[in-house]
């Protein structure tokens, strides 16, 4: 099992950026996909960003291609997203999540067995 704190989220402009975090607790980190997901509000929450074990292969939602990047740190068990260009339609609640059972990177939620509690990003115009 592990556990995922998100943090970085924040007020920003348009054209701004963030970086998200996604802190991992125990000794596994490495066995787990990760993903990045966000939510809007009145929205079903979709795929942003994921990463495969090694952190070799990733993949993006075509909304956030070119703009954002996702990366991790194995040693130090955390996933990242950098944000950068950032758009009012990025605004949502943005939460990590680990899957055990895929090397990478599926698009659907239900892949995912562990989440975080989310990190609020709003993007002012």
């Amino acid at each position: 099992q592990v556990q995922l704190v998100e943090s970085g989220g924040g007020l920003v402009q348009a054209g701004g950026s963030l970086r998200l975090s996604c802190a991992a607790s125990g000794r596994t980190f490495s066995t787990y996909a990760m993903g990045w997901f966000r939510q809007a509000p009145g929205k079903e929450r979709e795929f942003v960003a994921g990463i495969s074990r090694s952190g070799v292969v990733t993949s993006y939602a075509d909304s956030v291609k070119g703009r954002f990047t996702i990366s991790r740190d194995n040693a130090k068990n955390t996933v990242y997203l950098q944000m950068n260009s950032l758009k009012p339609e990025d605004t949502a609640v943005y939460y990590c999540a680990a899957d055990r059972e895929r090397g990478c990177c599926s698009r659907n939620e239900y892949g995912y067995a562990y989440w975080g509690q989310g990190t609020q990003v709003t993007v002012s115009s």
